[in-house]
């Protein structure tokens, strides 16, 4: 709870503004007007977040976990990659929702619509990339390769947020709101498998270091 409380309170307290048309809705729409920038480089950003796009790298790193997995002989190999695409998948289901029920309108650089809150481009590029970096750092052994990774998932999230505001497509609470939501669902996957990974350590059975093992046989 200590983890999951504040993405959780944040994501709570943006949707009462949104919903309400509080302080920070008005706060968020001149921050808008400031940095839309429609151009080219802002709609490949943007892109970051397609599903086409990250869904793609999720497979691959959930596909590489499940072999890696399986051919070290683990009890619950399946698992890790199986909680990674339940994370994804829970993206759509708790996006669509909120958004028929937000019904807020985009921005005055989209043709004239509602059910912008939260972005799902944003959702979806947090979880893909954020839950591919989660799986594979435990199979990386050097700190600079995991270091590496860390910065790319942080460069692509960053990358995709900040073309999908740049470029008009969401206000920039709707996006803050899906990092919160993504933050969630991040957590609850890397509480999953780390526990899952502690209970097949605790299973695992010591070497034994009595006498016969010591001196051996004569």
């Amino acid at each position: 709870m200590l983890l999951l409380g504040p993405p959780v309170l944040l994501f709570a307290l943006i949707t009462w503004q949104v919903v309400t048309g509080g302080p920070l809705v008005g706060l968020d729409e001149r921050l808008s007007e400031d940095l839309v920038r429609p151009d080219r480089a802002s709609e490949h950003l943007a892109d970051l977040g397609n599903i086409q796009v990250a869904v793609p790298v999720l497979g691959v790193a959930l596909a590489y976990v499940a072999w890696r997995g399986r051919a070290r002989g683990g009890d619950r190999w399946w698992l890790p990659p199986l909680a990674g695409a339940v994370a994804m998948a829970l993206v759509p289901a708790l996006v669509a929702p909120l958004k028929e029920w937000t019904d807020r309108p985009g921005t005055p650089a989209v043709p004239p619509a509602v059910g912008y809150y939260p972005s799902g481009h944003t959702a979806t590029a947090v979880v893909a990339y954020g839950a591919a970096t989660l799986l594979l750092l435990p199979l990386l052994r050097s700190p600079a390769v995991r270091r590496a990774l860390v910065v790319l998932c942080g460069a692509l999230v960053l990358g995709a947020s900040y073309g999908l505001v740049r470029r008009g497509y969401h206000w920039p609470l709707d996006v803050a709101a899906s990092w919160c939501l993504g933050a969630v669902l991040l957590t609850g996957l890397w509480l999953l498998v780390s526990r899952s990974s502690r209970r097949r350590s605790a299973g695992t059975p010591r070497p034994r270091t009595g006498p016969g093992r010591r001196f051996g046989p004569g």
